[in-house]
């Protein structure tokens, strides 16, 4: 069921509860006005939105994060057995016409993939892997998103070579650079991801190089322009309904798109859930915790392959799921527990999100 929070942040703000509604003129502190029944078991914001599945999301304030989703500005806010949030206009003009509360909380439960049980499937993994039983009372929670794919894959060619924090910043350059502006909140602007028209210029490959993305440019703005002028957005976004291998094979076939970053989008965009992306952290799970001497010295496409197959037999159908909770775990590793508040503040440094140009 869900509900509206009376005036809760009102106090604090020093201001009128705003109306029932979505508001075009953030505050520095907005009331949360919706929520959906969301057990902390099944969704923990602060795992989920800093361990590099998305990069657009910070803790705007204690336990508040805030971010773009669907070309709105979210914030968002769990408490007890609810996930509260507000939705800000998405356009400065106000031309865009804002949701009601039945396409927010549908957007928001897509997003999180709020109809997937995580407990039972966590419950699964532990009786199947005596190492994830291991981990998973510390890191409740931890799911996989499900993003728009332009975005997911356009992001993930930035993961090469990189950390999360500098990623991070990486795609807000982007966003600001060639993205369509959408609100300001506390002094701060947001901006809609970039379009493929945007990014397919003749000149962005130049502009995203002087803003720092270095051989990345080419890929971003290649894949970009691959993408329209061939299969488009939308024949990405069909993708969902292929075989798995049919998805990888397509994305692999654009420019600065390896086995890794091509799992990554097919794990965390188009509903492949036992896609397996393995990265440094992967493969080091897979030798020193599991025993597994496969592929080789060397992350080579037959690596990335065995070391999938070798998880997808242990974990399931869900086995990108599982594997998100271990790589989850291993950033943190030397950090309090997330059973005792314990949180990465998006990698710096430590988390390296890529392998080297594919």
């Amino acid at each position: 069921m869900v509900g509206e929070r009376r005036g809760r942040g009102a106090g604090l703000c020093r201001s009128p509860p705003p109306p029932a509604g979505l508001r075009d003129t953030p505050s520095a502190c907005p009331a949360l006005r919706r929520a959906l029944p969301c057990p902390q078991a099944e969704l923990r914001l602060d795992l989920v939105l800093s361990s590099g599945q998305t990069f657009r999301w910070w803790e705007s304030s204690p336990g508040a994060w805030t971010g773009v989703l669907g070309e709105r500005v979210w914030t968002l806010r769990q408490e007890g057995e609810r996930l509260w949030y507000t939705v800000y206009g998405g356009g400065e003009a106000g031309t865009t016409a804002a949701p009601g509360w039945a396409e927010t909380d549908r957007i928001l439960s897509d997003f999180f993939q709020l109809d997937v049980g995580l407990v039972g499937l966590y419950r699964a993994w532990g009786a199947a892997d005596p190492l994830f039983q291991q981990v998973a009372g510390d890191f409740p929670g931890v799911r996989v998103l499900r993003q728009d794919p332009i975005e997911c894959l356009l992001s993930f060619i930035c993961t090469s070579n990189n950390h999360i924090s500098r990623i991070t910043a990486m795609i807000e350059r982007l966003c600001c650079a060639f993205g369509r502006r959408l609100c300001c909140l506390d002094a701060r602007p947001f901006h809609a991801f970039p379009t493929l028209s945007a990014l397919a210029g003749a000149d962005a490959e130049a502009r995203l190089r002087a803003l720092g993305f270095g051989y990345r440019a080419k890929f971003v703005s290649g894949t970009a322009r691959a993408i329209a002028e061939g299969l488009g957005a939308e024949g990405l976004r069909r993708l969902r309904a292929a075989p798995y291998a049919e998805a990888r094979r397509v994305l692999c076939a654009l420019p600065g798109v390896g086995t890794k970053v091509a799992d990554c989008v097919c794990l965390m965009a188009l509903d492949k859930a036992e896609a397996v992306p393995v990265d440094t952290h992967v493969w080091r799970i897979a030798r020193q915790r599991y025993g597994v001497a496969l592929g080789g010295r060397s992350l080579t496409p037959r690596a990335h392959q065995e070391i999938g197959d070798f998880f997808r037999g242990l974990w399931g159908p869900r086995a990108g799921w599982a594997q998100a909770v271990l790589f989850c775990a291993d950033l943190r590793k030397g950090q309090e527990p997330a059973g005792n508040r314990g949180r990465a503040k998006g990698g710096r440094g430590q988390a390296s999100c890529g392998d080297g140009p594919p």
